[in-house]
């Protein structure tokens, strides 16, 4: 939200601000000053107690020499940018330049550069109030799949609002879910301009865990766990090849709701790295990384006098004698 950020830039600020009609704010321009204002930017004017004035249409000379040094700043601002890893960095960056290019352009009018008298006008600003959250809210209905659907792609929700309302809330960099009043779930939102290739689904398969909790079988191909940790995903081919090895994946899958997930990682590429690939031996791996307890344990030498005398032998002929005691031969 470029407006709120602004004001996080300059800390303090008076009570009227003139403004061009910016679809972000304005939905419908009137006659004169009438303006039809979206509700979200009237929330954000009440957010920071402020009265918005809209310039007229192709009307620049309003503004002063506002758009003229904007556009001379552009030029100083943007000459060695680097690259950046997200929008939170470029803001960053931005905001730094902007006050070192404050300190280097003289004021014009007033003595001293724009840096030293904005000092000198904050005493009769007022102060700023905590930040805005600034999103777009929109309803949506959750599919049989889980998914929402947002700017051609689709998002995963958790199992249980299925079939359910929910409200999306949309930030420049993040999708954020929310249903009875609590954040469901939230999202990197993905940002693609071609129409020429098919939108994506976005999974996250902890949003899956009922599912499989129900019908353990979805695990062989359900897309979901495509994007599971590598770690999870060797264990999963060791036991889908034995019997009841999906409900046994299913139980390893759901200690994550318990745990945190790296713990539950750990302890699984611990099992497989030992050759013991088993939810038994995952367990024991895991409580004894929660606890702090030492996982390389000392091979013990039992003593001598533990030793068998006499081997036991699989003799089940032994248990005929059982079907017939006393003369009396019981049913098989």
């Amino acid at each position: 939200m470029p407006t709120g950020m602004a004001f996080e830039c300059l800390r303090v600020f008076r009570g009227v601000a003139s403004m061009d009609n910016m679809k972000t704010a304005v939905d419908r321009i009137g006659v004169g000053k009438k303006r039809d204002v979206n509700a979200r930017f009237l929330a954000m004017t009440s957010h920071y107690v402020f009265d918005p004035e809209f310039c007229n249409p192709a009307a620049g000379w309003e503004k002063g020499q506002v758009e003229k040094n904007v556009r001379d700043a552009r030029h100083r601002l943007w000459q060695l940018m680097p690259a950046f890893p997200n929008l939170n960095a470029l803001n960053e960056w931005l905001e730094e330049r902007c006050k070192l290019l404050w300190a280097e352009t003289p004021h014009g009018r007033l003595p001293g550069n724009i840096a030293d008298v904005w000092d000198v006008e904050k005493a009769a600003l007022m102060p700023l109030p905590t930040m805005f959250d600034g999103f777009v809210e929109q309803s949506k209905r959750v599919s049989p799949t889980c998914l929402i659907a947002f700017d051609r792609n689709r998002y995963s929700v958790p199992a249980s609002f299925a079939n359910r309302p929910v409200s999306l809330r949309i930030y420049p960099e993040r999708l954020v879910i929310i249903a009875e009043g609590h954040v469901v779930c939230t999202h990197e939102r993905i940002i693609e301009r071609s129409h020429r290739q098919p939108g994506r689904v976005i999974y996250n398969w902890h949003h899956y865990l009922a599912v499989v909790q129900r019908k353990p079988g979805a695990l062989r191909n359900g897309a979901p766990f495509v994007e599971m940790p590598e770690g999870f995903r060797k264990l999963q081919d060791h036991m889908l090849r034995r019997p009841g090895g999906y409900r046994e994946m299913v139980d390893v899958l759901s200690l994550v709701l318990h745990h945190d997930e790296q713990a539950v990682l750990c302890a699984v590429e611990m099992a497989l790295d030992a050759g013991v690939p088993t939810k038994t031996h995952v367990l024991n791996l895991l409580h004894r990384l929660v606890d702090g307890a030492p996982i390389d344990q000392p091979d013990v030498t039992p003593p001598a006098a533990l030793s068998l005398n006499k081997e036991p032998e699989a003799n089940v002929a032994r248990y005929d004698g059982l079907r017939t005691t006393g003369g009396t031969r019981h049913a098989s």
